[in-house]
C-alpha cells in the first residue's frame, strides 16, 4: 500500500507532462468503456423488447365455455410498420387464467372502447382515416409495460361476441415464454454478435492496451531509477499500478457516466428502426462489474508486462541500451489464424464449400480472431525488420533517420498505427457480414411487388399510388370467374376454365416487372409462358375465361386464350408468375374495373426503398390492406434493426480507431519532444524533421494496411463461404476498401506533422 501511495504522489507531483498523460489515459479509457458498455447492453435492449412482446401475447383455446371471453388478433401493415389490433369480446365468466389483463392495461376494453399506444394516439390526429381500423371511442393509452418499444402501433379494441364469434378464440390469459415476432431472429442475432465483437471488442482491447502504455519510455526510465535506488520488483510494479490502474478505474467511471448520458439521449431520440425505453438500456450489475473490474485488470496486466524490462534490467533502461528485437511468438498466432481461414477459402475454390455447422462455426470465429490478434502482435516484428533493411540500404538522410528510430523503438510507432490497421481489417470483415445478412434477410430478387385490393381504390387513388416515389411500374392482376351452376356439358371447346389470372399491362410495364420478355405485341391479348414454371401448361388455345367487371356498361369480359405467346422469365417471389394471360389496358371497357382484382406495384427490393414505398402507400390509402409478395413487415422491421446495429458497430469501430490514433499521436508528440529538439539543435531543418516523422508513421502503417487488406479479405471470404450464400468472393468491395485505406494513410500523414513545432526549447534535453 505504501508503494501505491508513493506512485500517486509521483503521478500528481511529477509535472504537467505526467498530468497530461494521466488525463489522456483516463479520457481514452472512458471512450473505450463507453463503447464496451454499449455493446454489452445491446442484447439486454433486444431481450427487453422481446420480453414485453411475449408477456402481452394472448393465450387462447379453440374450445371454451359458451360465455367466455373471445379474442381475435390482427397484424397488418401501416406503411413500413406493423400495426397490431387485438379485438376483445368480454364474456360473463371473464378470463379464468392467472393473467386476466394484458400488461399496460388495468382492465379489458368493453364493447365500443379502444385502448391505443401513444404512437397510435398521435396517428389518429395526424391521419383521421386510421379511425376506420379502430371502431369505437378512445378510452385510454397503453402503458410502457404493454409495448415492445415507444413507437409501436398497437391497440386493444372492445367489440361484441357476435362480430368475432366465427374467428375468435377463447381467451385463457396473457403471457408466452417467447416473442412471436422477435426484434432480431436468433440465427441472425448470432451473426450480429459476431460482427459487433469483431468490429468493436477486438479494436477495443487494443485501444485500452494503448491507453495503458502511454509514455512508456519516460515511465520506464523513472521506474528503472526507483529500482536502482533499492525498490523491490513488486514495489516497482505497485508504483506503476498507481498510475495505470487508477487511470483505468477513473476512465471506467467516466465511461459509465458517458454511457448513461448517451442512453438517455439515444433512447429518446431513437435510431433508425430501433427504439427503446431508457430503462431497457440501464446498466446491469454484470456490465458495471465487467467495466469496473475488467478494464483496471487489463491495465494492470499490460502495465505489468511493460514494466518487466525496468524491473529485470534497470541499468540498461537508464542508459538506453539497444533494445531486444520484438518477440516472434505473435507470428504463430497470425499463421494459425491464416491457416484456418485459408483452409475454408480452399474449400470454396474446390467447389465444395464448408458449412457453418458443428465445429466449423467455432473454427471460423477462432480463425478471424487469431488473424486479427496475430496481425497486431506481428506488426512490431515486421516494422523492425523493414526499418533495419531500409536503414542499411538507403542513402536518404530523412529515410535513414526515420528507420533508425523505428528500429530502436518499434513498439512506439506501432501504438500509433495499430488502431488504424485494425480499423481496415474490421471494415473488410464488416463488408462480408453485411453481405451475408443481406442474403439472409433480403428478398433474393432485385424487385419487390406490392398487392392492394382494387375494390377499395378509386381512379384518383390508383393514379396517386402509381406516382409514389420509388414505384418502378404498376399493373392490375385480375382473376377469372366461372358460374358453377352453368351447364357446360357437350361444349368442350367453349367451356370456361375454372381458374386463371390475367395481368392487365402494356409490354413496357411487363418488361419492367420481369427479368426478360420476348414476343410481346402492344394492344393484343397474349399468352404468358415461363419456361421455368408449369403454370397453365394444361390449358389449350381457344379456352375462354370470364372476368367480372364493375362500374362500366358491360358486366363481364370474356377473354380467349390465344396461340400467340410471350416467353418471359419472372423474378423470384414475384406476383407476375401467377398470370397466364397478358391483357392490354385498352381491352377493358371504359370506366370499368375488374371485380376480383388487385393493383400491383413494383419497386426495388432495397430495404430502404421498400420502406419508402410503403410509407408513400400509407399516405395515399392509410387503411388499405397491403400484401408484400415474398416478404412480411416483421421481416422488414428486422432488417432495419440489423442494419442499425451494424451501422452502430461500424461507427463505434471508427470512433475507437480514430481515438486510438489521436491519443497515441498526442502522447508520442509529448514523449518525443526531447529527441526532436536534440536533432533540431544539431542542425536538422524543420522540413526534414517533419518528413522524418511522417515516414516513421506512413511506412509501417502502409505495411500494416497491406496485411490488413489481404488478411481481412481472406477472413471475409472464409465467413461468406461457410455462410452458404451465393456470394463468396467480395470483389466489388475491394475498390471501396482501397479508397478507405488511402484515406487512412493520408490521415496518419497529416496527423504526424504537428510532432515538430516551430519553437525550440533546450530545456527539454536537460538530463533527468
Amino acid at each position: 500500500m505504501r508503494e501505491f501511495l508513493f506512485g500517486l504522489r509521483l503521478l500528481f507531483g511529477a509535472g504537467r507532462g505526467n498530468r497530461i498523460r494521466f488525463f489522456l489515459m483516463a479520457v481514452g479509457g472512458s471512450i473505450g468503456v463507453c463503447c464496451l458498455a454499449l455493446v454489452l447492453t445491446v442484447p439486454a435492449i433486444l431481450d427487453a423488447h422481446d420480453g414485453r412482446a411475449a408477456a402481452r401475447q394472448p393465450v387462447t383455446s379453440a374450445k371454451g365455455p359458451a360465455d367466455g371471453t373471445l379474442v381475435l388478433q390482427r397484424n397488418d401493415a401501416y406503411g413500413s410498420k406493423s400495426f397490431t389490433r387485438v379485438f376483445v369480446a368480454r364474456g360473463a365468466r371473464g378470463v379464468q387464467g392467472p393473467q386476466s389483463t394484458p400488461p399496460g392495461l388495468s382492465e379489458l376494453p368493453s364493447p365500443g372502447e379502444v385502448f391505443v399506444s401513444p404512437r397510435v394516439h398521435d396517428l389518429l390526429r395526424e391521419a383521421p382515416a386510421v379511425k376506420a381500423l379502430l371502431p369505437g371511442r378512445e378510452a385510454g393509452v397503453i402503458r410502457p409495460a404493454g409495448l415492445a418499444h415507444p413507437d409501436e402501433l398497437y391497440a386493444y379494441v372492445g367489440t361484441d361476441r357476435a362480430r368475432i364469434a366465427d374467428e375468435g378464440r377463447t381467451l385463457k390469459g396473457f403471457g408466452y415464454s417467447y416473442a412471436p415476432f422477435p426484434a432480431v431472429d436468433p440465427s441472425t442475432l448470432t451473426d450480429v454478435r459476431f460482427a459487433l465483437a469483431t468490429l468493436v471488442l477486438l479494436p477495443l482491447g487494443i485501444f485500452l492496451s494503448v491507453c495503458a502504455r502511454l509514455s512508456a519510455a519516460s515511465r520506464m526510465r523513472r521506474l528503472a531509477a526507483l529500482r536502482l535506488l533499492g525498490l523491490s520488483i513488486k514495489g516497482t510494479q505497485r508504483v506503476n499500478a498507481a498510475e495505470t490502474v487508477v487511470a483505468a478505474l477513473l476512465g471506467a467511471v467516466l465511461g459509465l457516466g458517458e454511457y448513461w448520458l448517451l442512453n438517455q439521449v439515444m433512447s429518446r431520440a431513437g435510431l433508425p428502426g430501433l427504439r427503446w425505453y431508457p430503462g431497457d438500456g440501464a446498466l446491469s450489475a454484470t456490465t458495471i462489474a465487467v467495466c469496473l473490474i475488467g478494464c483496471p485488470a487489463l491495465a494492470w496486466f499490460v502495465g505489468r508486462r511493460s514494466v518487466r524490462d525496468a524491473t529485470a534490467n534497470p541499468l540498461a533502461v537508464r542508459r538506453t541500451a539497444v533494445p531486444r528485437p520484438p518477440s516472434k511468438w505473435g507470428g504463430l498466432l497470425l499463421l494459425a489464424g491464416l491457416g484456418i481461414v485459408c483452409g475454408f477459402c480452399a474449400t470454396g475454390l474446390m467447389g465444395r464449400p464448408a458449412s457453418s455447422d458443428g465445429p466449423n462455426a467455432l473454427l471460423v470465429v477462432a480463425g478471424v480472431v487469431l488473424t486479427g490478434v496475430g496481425l497486431v502482435l506481428t506488426l512490431p516484428l515486421l516494422s523492425y525488420a523493414l526499418a533495419g533493411r531500409l536503414a542499411r540500404s538507403t542513402q536518404s538522410l530523412t529515410l535513414n533517420l526515420a528507420m533508425r528510430r523505428n528500429e530502436a523503438e518499434p513498439g512506439s510507432t506501432m501504438r500509433v498505427v495499430t488502431g488504424l490497421v485494425l480499423l481496415v481489417y474490421a471494415a473488410s470483415l464488416a463488408q462480408g457480414v453485411l453481405i451475408q445478412l443481406e442474403q439472409v434477410t433480403r428478398p433474393s430478387g432485385p424487385v419487390q411487388d406490392y398487392s392492394l385490393p382494387l375494390s377499395g381504390l378509386d381512379a384518383q387513388q390508383q393514379r396517386d399510388l402509381a406516382a409514389v416515389s420509388g414505384v418502378r411500374t404498376h399493373a392490375v392482376m385480375m382473376n377469372s370467374w366461372v358460374d358453377l351452376n352453368a351447364d357446360h356439358a357437350g361444349r368442350p371447346d367453349a367451356a370456361l376454365a375454372s381458374s386463371a389470372t390475367a395481368l392487365v399491362a402494356t409490354c413496357a410495364q411487363l418488361d419492367r416487372m420481369t427479368r426478360r420478355s420476348e414476343g410481346c405485341v402492344d394492344g393484343q391479348v397474349m399468352r404468358l409462358v415461363d419456361p421455368n414454371s408449369s403454370l397453365g401448361s394444361d390449358l389449350q388455345p381457344g379456352t375462354s375465361f370470364r372476368f367480372r367487371l364493375d362500374g362500366g356498361k358491360a358486366e363481364n369480359l370474356n377473354v380467349t386464350l390465344p396461340a400467340e405467346r410471350i416467353v418471359y422469365s419472372a423474378y423470384s417471389a414475384s406476383a407476375v408468375g401467377n398470370a397466364v394471360l397478358l391483357v392490354p389496358p385498352s381491352a377493358l371497357p371504359a370506366e370499368a374495373n375488374p371485380r376480383d382484382a388487385e393493383l400491383l406495384l413494383t419497386s426495388s427490393s432495397n430495404p430502404g426503398q421498400v420502406r419508402g414505398v410503403l410509407d408513400g402507400i400509407a399516405a395515399v390509402v392509410p387503411i388499405a390492406e397491403i400484401e408484400l409478395v415474398g416478404l412480411n413487415v416483421q421481416g422488414l422491421e428486422q432488417i432495419s434493426v440489423v442494419e442499425t446495429l451494424m451501422t452502430l458497430g461500424m461507427i463505434m469501430g471508427l470512433v475507437i480507431g480514430v481515438a486510438a490514433f489521436l491519443v497515441s499521436v498526442t502522447d508520442r508528440a509529448v514523449e518525443r519532444r526531447a529527441q526532436v529538439t536534440a536533432v533540431t539543435l544539431i542542425g536538422a531543418r524543420a522540413r526534414t524533421m517533419r518528413a522524418v516523422q511522417c515516414a516513421q508513421v506512413v511506412l509501417p502503417l502502409g505495411l500494416g494496411l497491406i496485411l490488413a487488406l489481404l488478411t481481412g479479405k481472406l477472413a471475409e471470404s472464409s465467413y461468406l463461404i461457410t455462410g452458404g450464400g451465393t456470394i463468396r468472393w467480395d470483389l466489388a468491395g475491394i475498390p471501396l476498401l482501397t479508397l478507405a485505406t488511402a484515406g487512412v494513410v493520408a490521415t496518419a500523414a497529416v496527423g504526424s506533422l504537428p510532432l515538430v513545432g516551430r519553437r525550440i526549447d533546450p530545456e527539454l534535453i536537460r538530463r533527468d
